[in-house]
C-alpha cells in the first residue's frame, strides 16, 4: 500500500511540476522552445549568442516562434505581419514590458513609474524635437572641443575609449548643467569608471538579482549618491525661464514627488550615453575603413573647414543641414548595429500569422534581422550610406522597415539630438585630426540583445593635428 501512495505522490508531483514549469502548448500558440531546466528553460543556451539563436530558431520554426527562459514567455516576430503587429496593434504595452527592468536597474518602484512614465515621456519627446534643438550645437560644440584638446597634437588610442572620453563629459555637461558634477579631470575619470561598471552589466542587472552583480551593485550605488548632490544642485539653481533650463531641471520640474529624483538622474544618465558612445564609435570605424566613404566626408566638411579652421569649428544647425552624407553614415550604422530586440507585453491574446499570442508573453521584434532583410535593404550586409537618399530625413522620415528607434507610439524621444550630438562629434574630430585605423573594422559581438551591437576586437585609431 505504502510503494502505491508512493508512485501515486510521484506521478502527481511529476504532473504539478510539468504543468507548473513546462504548461502544455495550445496548439493554436507558436512553436515553443523551452529547454530542459525548470524556470531557466532555454536561457543557457539562449544566452550563449542570442542574436544567433534568433536566426537559427527563425530557420528551424518560421517566422513566430515562442523561447522560454527565466521564468518568462518570449514570442518573436520576425516577419511583415509581426512587424506591423508590433508597431500598431492596441493588444500590446511598451510601459507594462520596461517596468520591471526599470525598477531592477535603477530602484524606481512600480506605482512611482507609472505615475511618471507619461508625463515624461510627453516632456522629453518635446523638448528634445528637432524644432527646439536650435540651441544645441553650439554648446555642443564648445564642450566637445574642449574635451578633445585632451587629445594633445597627436596619438593612438582605442576608438571606443577616444569617443567614450570626449562625449561622456560633453553629453553630461550639456543635459545636466556645466561643471555640476564633473569638476576635475579625476573627478571625471571616477564617474567615467562607475558609469562603464553600470552600462556593462546593464543588461544583466534586468533579469538578475543584485547579488551576483556585485561590482554593478557598488557603482550603482555610488552613481546615485552623486546624483542626489546633483538634484540638490539642480533644484538650486533652477530658473524660473524655461528656456534657461537643462533638460535635468525639465525633468526634475515634471517628476510628481522628488523621493526617486536621484534613481530618474541615473536612468538619464544611462540613456543618454548607453546607444550614442557605441552608435558615434560604429560610425567613425565605418568612416575610416572605407576610403571612398571617407573621401566623401571629407569633401562634404571642406567648406566648413575652410571658413572656421581647425581651431574654433563652431557649427550651427544649418552647417549641419549641410552635411547629409554624414547623416546617411550615422543612420546606416545605426541600421546595421541596432539592437537585438525591442519588446512590448503583450495584455490581450492577439493572432499573428494563424498563431495566438497568448496576454502575458512579451512580444519581441529584432531591428537587427529586420535590417537584414533584402526586401526593405538589398545588399543588407553591406555599409551603404546612400541609400539613405530615399527617405526624407527633412520631415524625419526613415526608410521603410527601420525600426532601431522603436515602432507605434514609443520611439526614442531623444532619437534626434543623439543624431545631431554624433554628426557634431564627427564633423569636428574628422576637421580637427587627420584618423585612420591601424586594425581592420571589428565584427559585431552576438552577445547582447539590448542596445547597439558592441565590438568583438580591437579598433586603434591614429591621429595627428591637422597642420
Amino acid at each position: 500500500m505504502e510503494i502505491i501512495l508512493a508512485l501515486l505522490f510521484t506521478v502527481v508531483l511529476g504532473f504539478v511540476v510539468k504543468h507548473i514549469f513546462f504548461p502544455f502548448r495550445n496548439v493554436n500558440e507558436p512553436p515553443c522552445i523551452r529547454g530542459c531546466i525548470p524556470w531557466f528553460g532555454a536561457a543557457f543556451k539562449f544566452g550563449k549568442a542570442p542574436l544567433e539563436f534568433i536566426k537559427q530558431a527563425r530557420l528551424k520554426y518560421g517566422p513566430v516562434f515562442t523561447v522560454y527562459m527565466l521564468g518568462k514567455r518570449y514570442t518573436f516576430v520576425t516577419d511583415e505581419e509581426g512587424f506591423q503587429a508590433f508597431c500598431t496593434s492596441k493588444d500590446v504595452d511598451f510601459e507594462q514590458a520596461v517596468q520591471q527592468s526599470v525598477q531592477h536597474t535603477a530602484s524606481i518602484p512600480e506605482e512611482i513609474f507609472y505615475k511618471n512614465r507619461s508625463r515624461l515621456y510627453i516632456m522629453m519627446k518635446g523638448r528634445l524635437s528637432t524644432s527646439n534643438l536650435q540651441h544645441m550645437p553650439r554648446s555642443l560644440c564648445q564642450e566637445l572641443q574642449k574635451h578633445m584638446e585632451d587629445l594633445g597634437h597627436e596619438g593612438t588610442e582605442e576608438l571606443r575609449d577616444l569617443v567614450r572620453h570626449i562625449m561622456f563629459p560633453s553629453t553630461v555637461n550639456t543635459l545636466f548643467g556645466k561643471d555640476i558634477f564633473l569638476t576635475t579631470r579625476d573627478n571625471v575619470k571616477e564617474f567615467e569608471e562607475h558609469y562603464q561598471n553600470f552600462d556593462d552589466d546593464f543588461e544583466y542587472a534586468t533579469q538578475l538579482p543584485k547579488y551576483f552583480l556585485k561590482k554593478w551593485s557598488k557603482s550603482k550605488k555610488w552613481l546615485l549618491k552623486s546624483f542626489e548632490k546633483v538634484v540638490l544642485h539642480a533644484e538650486e539653481t533652477n530658473p524660473s525661464d524655461d528656456s534657461s533650463k537643462t533638460l535635468w531641471q525639465h525633468v526634475l520640474d515634471t517628476l510628481q514627488g522628488k523621493t526617486f529624483s536621484a534613481n530618474y538622474g541615473l536612468l538619464l544618465l544611462w540613456a543618454s550615453q548607453a546607444n550614442a558612445i557605441p552608435v558615434s564609435f560604429w560610425t567613425l570605424a565605418f568612416i575610416l575603413s572605407q576610403p571612398s566613404v571617407y573621401k566623401k566626408v571629407m569633401d562634404e566638411l571642406e567648406p566648413v573647414y575652410r571658413k572656421s579652421g581647425k581651431e574654433n569649428i563652431q557649427l550651427s544647425e544649418d552647417d549641419l543641414k549641410k552635411f547629409p552624407f554624414i547623416k546617411w553614415c550615422i543612420l546606416e550604422t545605426i541600421r546595421l548595429r541596432a539592437p537585438g530586440a525591442i519588446i512590448k507585453k503583450v495584455i490581450t491574446p492577439m493572432t499573428i500569422q494563424n498563431f495566438v499570442i497568448p496576454a502575458g508573453d512579451l512580444l519581441a521584434l529584432s531591428p537587427y534581422w529586420i535590417h537584414r532583410n533584402p526586401k526593405y535593404f538589398p545588399e543588407p550586409n553591406t555599409f551603404k550610406p546612400d541609400r539613405w537618399k530615399e527617405a526624407n530625413l527633412e520631415k524625419n522620415v526613415s526608410l521603410e522597415g527601420f525600426v532601431a528607434f522603436g515602432g507605434g507610439g514609443h520611439q526614442c524621444p531623444g532619437r534626434w539630438f543623439a543624431i545631431m550630438e554624433i554628426q557634431i562629434l564627427v564633423a569636428m574630430l574628422l576637421c580637427k585630426y587627420e584618423c585612420h585605423l591601424l586594425d581592420p573594422l571589428p565584427k559585431e559581438s552576438l552577445l547582447h540583445l539590448v542596445g547597439t551591437q558592441q565590438p568583438e576586437g580591437p579598433c586603434r585609431i591614429q591621429y595627428k593635428l591637422r597642420i
